[in-house]
């Protein structure tokens, strides 16, 4: 079983106090660490903005970026393309047995 630690996660200026496993520390300190990176640079190019409409922004994409992850790692068509190979050589397997039962 994981050990938990409490840690602080500063997201946007403001502090989150978390419980997590300790294996897990350094991805949700990295994940911090690139949202708020993301952040800097909406705030950098939008200045008429508040914190609000960047997080927004960052949410929106990464949102979009994990939704296009998994439409690549959606295995279904490989799989269908997979099974309709199997099937084309089953029925040409079939179809030279019937030519050498006939010869």
């Amino acid at each position: 079983m994981s050990e938990k630690q409490s840690i602080n996660i500063n997201i946007a200026e403001r502090y989150y106090p978390l419980t997590v496993d300790r294996k897990d520390e350094e991805r949700i300190r990295k994940a911090a660490k690139i949202i708020n990176d993301k952040i800097l640079q909406y705030k950098q190019i939008y200045k008429d903005k508040d914190i609000q409409d960047f997080l927004a922004m960052v949410t929106l994409q990464f949102t979009t970026k994990y939704l296009e992850s998994e439409e690549l790692l959606d295995e279904n068509p490989v799989a269908e393309k997979i099974k309709n190979i199997n099937e084309e050589l089953e029925e040409f397997l079939h179809g030279q047995d019937k030519v050498l039962i006939n010869s």
